[in-house]
């Protein structure tokens, strides 16, 4: 038995887009970026920005739309999804050609890290958006 699970504390990058499956099950994305600080050998700070995309499903997809907005912090936890193609990461170029990848996370735990005096628009302040259990691979509609 294997088993695979990501934890991630970032900012939200952009407010969460919700649609649904034609099944009618509810899915929100969103994007996380997680901030890297470290001096290199030359003694200089590096920092890095490292983006995950975010899919939460059905309930959790409901909550994520109302409440996840834009420059939040934000922890998901959930499984990493690969390319259908590579099963790696999505791969493309940039529109400065240089190459880009996308990490992509299936969240099963979304918890608001920022309230709203913290500056988050609208924060449930540590609570969770749910532990809700994720859809079967061929459901996801991208």
């Amino acid at each position: 038995m294997s088993f695979q699970t990501v934890i991630i504390t970032g900012n939200v990058g952009r407010d969460p887009e919700m649609r649904y499956t034609p099944a009618g099950q509810a899915v929100t994305s969103f994007s996380v970026a997680v901030n890297e600080t470290y001096t290199n050998n030359a003694g200089e700070k590096v920092k890095k920005t490292i983006w995950f995309r975010i899919s939460a499903w059905g309930k959790q997809a409901e909550i994520c739309n109302q409440y996840v907005k834009k420059g939040q912090m934000i922890l998901v936890e959930g499984r990493l999804t690969g390319d259908q193609a590579t099963g790696g990461p999505r791969v493309w170029t940039g529109q400065d050609g240089q190459p880009r990848a996308s990490f992509e996370i299936t969240a099963s735990i979304v918890r608001f890290l920022s309230s709203r005096q913290d500056g988050g628009e609208g924060g449930m302040g540590g609570m969770d958006a749910g532990d809700m259990v994720a859809p079967a691979e061929d459901n996801i509609p991208f």
